[in-house]
């Protein structure tokens, strides 16, 4: 499951667990700079992880004293390995040159990965790297590959598309081929995995080791299960219209705080339902309909009635994107940093 800010919480791992899950996790991630601290929120999902599988966390920031710091102290924790983001394409994260902001000083990125590479590995926890393919242009890719090699990284994680590209461009499989041929590590594939078959065939087409699943979960946590059963010849299960609806209210049991006051609950679920309105059927006329009353909705009594309206039936739910994704999650996925 992809590191997604203010989406994979604890709450949010519980919950998806339940359906299955991903076999690793990665953390939001940890915001480091010369005076940061772990947030504990974040570090819950480390230290209360419930769901049996490892824990990859994630940092993001530039200066490497304190990223230095941060992976020290993240070592102490029960971690599978520490995660560098250099793909997040939010504005006010790539202007301060973190994150995908970084791709721009290739130089830079190798002082950092030296760095990390040096005090990572205590304990047997692992060096990773999560990226897109450069900036604002790919040709930079070829520069960064042999700086990520140089490094031996353990795991490199590519998202198919520039910074600038966000989430509307089409996602460039060819060069996360590429890195799969030019590291001596595993890459996983990241970018528009929307269904089993679509696993499959990124899978076959870019030769990588595993993927790295954002958006798609969040709008179907069965997506996880539905791989495996794809990949294993097996039949692929298909929610219906009710199990669907059953998620959203599991959904809204597990993100909702105590004491948390409706009109606010009723805004953060807006967040997750403008990834599963996208596939919200039977055809775009739905999910475009979906999508449009759901966001006017301000209490739960008129969330769950439109969810209702659309959601209580028993006919079989493949949940793929009909509206596009860069339209039905600009909220989220240009607010809160890489939802992919």
């Amino acid at each position: 499951m992809a590191p997604m800010q203010d989406v994979t919480d604890l709450a949010f791992w519980r919950l998806l667990s339940t359906y299955g899950g991903p076999d690793v996790y990665w953390t939001e991630y940890f915001r480091v700079h010369s005076t940061s601290s772990l947030e504990r929120w974040i570090l819950e999902s480390i230290t209360r992880n419930p769901t049996g599988k490892p824990a990859i966390a994630q940092m993001i920031g530039n200066d490497v004293p304190a990223l230095v710091r941060t992976a020290r102290e993240l070592q102490k924790h029960p971690v599978a390995a520490i995660d560098l983001n250099l793909g997040c394409p939010a504005p006010v994260v790539y202007r301060k040159c973190a994150g995908g902001g970084l791709l721009r000083e290739p130089k830079r990125i190798d002082a950092i990965l030296g760095a990390l590479r040096d005090c990572i590995g205590t304990r047997g926890i692992k060096f990773t790297v999560k990226t897109r393919v450069g900036f604002d242009d790919e040709a930079v890719f070829q520069e960064l590959l042999p700086i990520f090699a140089k490094h031996s990284l353990d795991l490199l994680t590519v998202h198919g598309r520039t910074v600038s590209g966000m989430y509307r461009t089409p996602v460039r499989y060819d060069l996360i081929a590429m890195a799969v041929q030019a590291m001596p590590c595993p890459v996983l594939a990241n970018g528009n995995v929307s269904s089993a078959q679509a696993a499959g065939s990124i899978l076959q087409e870019t030769g990588a080791k595993g993927l790295m699943i954002g958006r798609g979960c969040i709008r179907n946590p069965w997506i996880f299960d539905q791989i495996r059963s794809y990949l294993t010849q097996q039949a692929v299960a298909l929610p219906s219209g009710r199990g669907v609806l059953e998620y959203v209210h599991a959904l809204w049991q597990a993100t909702e705080p105590p004491s948390s006051k409706e009109r606010l609950q009723v805004e953060k679920m807006k967040k997750y339902m403008n990834f599963l309105g996208a596939g919200v059927g039977p055809d775009i006329g739905a999910s475009t309909r979906f999508l449009h009353d759901i966001r006017r909705t301000t209490t739960r009594e008129e969330f769950f009635r439109i969810c209702e309206s659309h959601l209580d039936h028993e006919n079989p739910m493949p949940l793929e994107p009909l509206v596009p994704e860069n339209n039905a999650a600009a909220p989220l996925a240009t607010a809160h940093g890489d939802a992919t």
